[in-house]
Order: C-alpha cells, then sequence, then structure tokens
C-alpha cells in the first residue's frame, strides 16, 4: 500500500511537471569534474530562443594523498560539497528547489567506492582515476600468462571469425585508469571489505552510481534504493563490454569480482527518479546522468557520424563519434559506449531510442601542466601564455615532454619522463613557454593521428571546449597541424552544458537535438594557415625525436615503489 501511494506521488509530481514545462524552465546541471564541482541553473525559453544562465556556484574537489602514488576524495566531504554547491547555485539564482524542472548530472569516469546497502557505510575513500596503487597488479597481469593466452586466444577467433569484438580483445592491455585493477585491490587488501561481500551486502560504484544512490535515500543512509549507473559510466571501467552491452564475465572472472557488487546498467535517458524532498525542501527530477566526456559531446552538438570533439582540461580527450557501430582499436584508442537513449522519462519527451558508439583517446597531462608551470613562475596568468608564446618566432630548438602520468597513446610509455630539453643560452622564458604550449597541441595531434588510423573517416573541423581550449595559440596550432578548422563554442563549461541538453530533451523541455544545435552559440573559429603547415610539422617531427630521449626514464622499481 505504501509502496503504491509512493507510485502515485511520483506520477503526479511528473504530470505536474510536464504542465509546467510552457514558457521559461529552470535548468539544473550539476558537473564534478577531477579537480572542482560546479552547478549551473539555466534558464531556458524555446518560444524566444533564450538559453542563459542565471545561477552558479563552484567548490574544489579535495583531494588526499594517504602515500605516494595514491590520490583519494573523502566521500563524506564530497557529499557536503555537492549539497552546497547545488544549494549556492539554486540561491544564486533567487529560485527554490520547487522552481527547477529538472537536475542533470555529469561526473568523472572511475573514481569509486565502496559501501554497504543496509548501513550506508563506506569501506574506503574514492579511489580516483589518477591512483596508482594498482601499477604492481597492473603490470603483472599485463606480463602474466593468463592474459597473453587470452589475447592469443581473441587473435585466433578475429582470424576465424573476423569479428572486430576478438581483434579488441587481442590487443587489450590493462591501465590504472581503469576501475579494473584499483578494484581487485580493494578487493584483496581491505579485510572489512572482504567479510561483506562474503555476506551479499556490498555495492561498488562510481561516482555517478554512489551520487544517484544518496540522492535518492535522503537524509536517511539505510534506506535502499536502486543501484544503477549509467552505461557512458561503466563503458570505460575495465569490466564493461561495449560490442555485448553487458558487464564481462570474463573480466569479472578473470579479476575475482562478483557481479552482485556491481550496478544494475542504464540508458542516459532512464527514469533516474527524483532528489528526495529532505534534502533541499522539495523533490527535483533527476533528468538524465552522464559520464563528462559523453557530456561534452552533448555539450558540443557532435551528434553525426565522424564529428570530433576535443576537451582540454586536466587531461585531453579526444572523441569521435562513430555512430551505431563500435569499432575495435589497435592503436591505443578505445571504443565506448558514447550514449544510449531508450527513450525520454517524460511522455512529453521527443528523444528517439538510439546507441551512439566513440573512439577515445586520451592524454593525462595538460591542465595539471598549465598548473605546474604557473607554480614554477613561467607565468602568472594562463591568459598571458598565449601572447608570451606567440612573441617569438619559434621556440629556439626546445622542446618540452608532458609526461607527468606517462605518454598515452600512440606512444604508450608510463614510465616516461617529462622535462625540457633542447635550452641553451640563448633561449628565453617565452621560448620555453611556447615549447610547453607546442607539446600540449603535440599530443592533441598525435590522437587525431590515430583516429584518422582507427576509422578512416574524413574529418571537417575539431570542436575544443575545456579550460585549456581558451588559449588561442594551441587552438592555432592544433588548426594548423591537422589542417582542419578548429570551432570553439561560447561556453567553455561544454560538460555542464550537455548534461543540461540531455536532462531538458529528456523531460521535454528541449523538443529535438535541432534545437539544441541551434542553441549552441560559436565564439570562434580557428581556420589552419597553409604557410604555418610544413613549420608546424618540421617542429613536431623534432619533438618526436626529443620524446625518445624521455621514454622509459624511471626504472621499473621506481615505480612498483609507488605501491
Amino acid at each position: 500500500m505504501r509502496m503504491r501511494l509512493k507510485s502515485l506521488e511520483k506520477a503526479l509530481l511528473l504530470e505536474e511537471l510536464e504542465c509546467s514545462l510552457e514558457g521559461e524552465n529552470y535548468i539544473a546541471s550539476l558537473d564534478i569534474g577531477t579537480t572542482t564541482i560546479r552547478c549551473f541553473i539555466y534558464a531556458v525559453n524555446r518560444d524566444i530562443a533564450k538559453l542563459e544562465v542565471v545561477g552558479t556556484a563552484y567548490d574544489q574537489v579535495e583531494l588526499v594523498y594517504p602515500a605516494p602514488g595514491q590520490v583519494e576524495i573523502i566521500p563524506a566531504k564530497l557529499w557536503d560539497s555537492v549539497l552546497n554547491t547545488i544549494r549556492n547555485a539554486i540561491a544564486d539564482a533567487k529560485l527554490t528547489a520547487s522552481q527547477i524542472a529538472c537536475l542533470g548530472i555529469s561526473t568523472q569516469r572511475n573514481t569509486f567506492t565502496c559501501w554497504n546497502r543496509l548501513t550506508g557505510k563506506v569501506y574506503h575513500n574514492f579511489i580516483t582515476w589518477k591512483d596508482l596503487r594498482a601499477d604492481q597488479l597492473v603490470r603483472q597481469w599485463n606480463g602474466s600468462f593468463r592474459l597473453r593466452m587470452l589475447k592469443l586466444g581473441a587473435s585466433v577467433l578475429h582470424f576465424i571469425t573476423r569479428n572486430k569484438r576478438f581483434q579488441a580483445g587481442s590487443v587489450i592491455k590493462l591501465m590504472n585508469p581503469q576501475v579494473s585493477m584499483r578494484l581487485a585491490w580493494v578487493l584483496q587488501n581491505n579485510s572489512e571489505l572482504q567479510r561483506d561481500v562474503n555476506d551479499g551486502v556490498v555495492l561498488y560504484g562510481a561516482i555517478d552510481s554512489w551520487l544517484l544512490y544518496r540522492l535518492r535515500q535522503g537524509l536517511d543512509p539505510t534506506r535502499v534504493v536502486e543501484h544503477i549507473s549509467d552505461v557512458t559510466n561503466c563503458t570505460s571501467t575495465g569490466l564493461y563490454d561495449p560490442f555485448g552491452q553487458e558487464w564481462a564475465g570474463w573480466a569479472l572472472n578473470l579479476f575475482s569480482i562478483k557481479k552482485e557488487l556491481l550496478p544494475k546498467v542504464v540508458d542516459n535517458a532512464y527514469d533516474f527518479g527524483y532528489v528526495d524532498e529532505s534534502l533541499f525542501g522539495s523533490a527535483i527530477k533527476i533528468g538524465c546522468s552522464i559520464a563528462d566526456q559523453s557530456a561534452s559531446l552533448w555539450g558540443n552538438c557532435c551528434f553525426e557520424k565522424g564529428e570530433v570533439k576535443i576537451t582540454m582540461g586536466t587531461g585531453s580527450f579526444l572523441n569521435v563519434n562513430t555512430g551505431a557501430t563500435c569499432l575495435a582499436s589497435v592503436h591505443g584508442l578505445y571504443p565506448l559506449v558514447g550514449y544510449k537513449m531508450i527513450g525520454g522519462v517524460s511522455s512529453r519527451s521527443t528523444a528517439e531510442e538510439e546507441l551512439v558508439y566513440l573512439m577515445e583517446g586520451a592524454s593525462s597531462d595538460n591542465g595539471s601542466i598549465i598548473e605546474w608551470a604557473i607554480s614554477i613562475g613561467l607565468f602568472s596568468n594562463p591568459q598571458d601564455s598565449s601572447a608570451m608564446a606567440l612573441s617569438v618566432s619559434d621556440s629556439d630548438g626546445v622542446s618540452f615532454i608532458p609526461a607527468f602520468s606517462g605518454l598515452g597513446p600512440p606512444i604508450r610509455d608510463d614510465s616516461a619522463g617529462t622535462g625540457f630539453i633542447g635550452i641553451k643560452a640563448s633561449t628565453k622564458r617565452e621560448h620555453m613557454v611556447r615549447a610547453l604550449l607546442e607539446s600540449l597541441a603535440y599530443r592533441v595531434a598525435l590522437l587525431y593521428s590515430c583516429a584518422l588510423t582507427e576509422t578512416q573517416y574524413t574529418f571537417t573541423r575539431i570542436k575544443v571546449d575545456g579550460g585549456v581550449s581558451r588559449n588561442d595559440f594551441i587552438c592555432q596550432t592544433l588548426a594548423d597541424l591537422t589542417g582542419l578548422a578548429v570551432e570553439r563554442g561560447e561556453i567553455t563549461d561544454s560538460t555542464a552544458l550537455g548534461a543540461m541538453f540531455l536532462a531538458g530533451l529528456n523531460i521535454g523541455v528541449w523538443r529535438s537535438k535541432r534545437e539544441l544545435i541551434d542553441a549552441r552559440k560559436i565564439e570562434r573559429v580557428f581556420q589552419p594557415n597553409p604557410a604555418n603547415r610544413i613549420k608546424c610539422i618540421e617542429s613536431m617531427r623534432s619533438w618526436e625525436r626529443a620524446v625518445e630521449r624521455f621514454k622509459r626514464w624511471y626504472i621499473a622499481e621506481e615505480l612498483n615503489s609507488l605501491n
């Protein structure tokens, strides 16, 4: 009886919501990144083509470092920051929670914790995607006989069937940013967790899953709600098979991870329910949950097959929309589910049933390099760095290798070192700044070259977003290197924008993707300069030679000491 009344109550809330969608609507968008939590309140009125940010709030994600190489987030502090950020954004918009049509949520991927479904107790801090505690396990498994046999078997099956799913398996490589090895490490090293796993009361979740659980629980941590995670957050964990659209049984068996730990995988137009009214005074419809890079894809309106966007934030992420085709990779890019829609959560929604895949390549160091450059005094404001780089005609033969987290695809060397090379008596600070900024563009250009090889698509332009995309020098260098126009939107925070777009489409505030494309505004397009192309390519070739000097800089024993 109680459940029936609850269902009736939610049905009435949804009916009331849909009746209020005419005219101006307010959509909240929460974005939890690697270093910041942001909430934006958007005022949307389709009838007069209005899209305006009317409220904002920010907070820092407080990272803790319990040991060298370990990077964590305290769940209680993250929870308090999330609640405060949402409250402050609503207050900044001079609204109340009852006036918010829905909440869109985007989150960083592969940062996870485990908690008790009966008591709400968390067993450990969030272990972030930058954490290296499982590095020794990663190395052991990548060199293990079992994994070699698995790859050999996949190679044979690919030869027989020509199925690209097996081709992907034949070149599989475990990585620290994936969840798989870090979760296996926790299960091996946390005795309390081991005991409760056997009792069947433990839940695993990345930030999206944990947050959805807590928001629907409200102030009662013992209230049991549906344990879910959206497909875009699951697909990059190393435990999910994008080809088969399910948790990968071979991975769970190989790493001794029980499927009962894992959330139900749902699409991005799933009925995520409501933020419990105990948190903000009124229930708020959760319009969507989506991983950060997929949200950025929506924010840049990359809806067509062959469109490419590059997010340049803490790291650089290149994503190519491959449509309904999940492409296998042999050059270091990874096939992921970009987004999945099975109708909207509102009867007014026109969200189409759709499954879109991505190819993704990542360079972990980007914004972190900029922050480091500020900390050592190369420049005091990131906005100044572009003018400094342009004040000299070249880097005076100086190269910079950005490898705080190693060098990703296509180089794929976790032990590479970071540093300048080629410094002479004539070298000025401006030369070093130019070399540093060039290196960030070169890493992205390498990812783009991988995308050309993997997809064999013909690209027409690159859309960029993220804080580092505000650097004109990097954007122009990228245009010159690729020969493509580089398009930068007015709104830097495309992740939050994308979550808002998707949430609004799901509940019927937006009628179609066409409206989203029309609502997105372009701030600047950087056209490639043919006169600079040869010079840029020659400079990049010199940088690639410098990279060879920095490969395998750290010996294995030094890396293992991080664990």
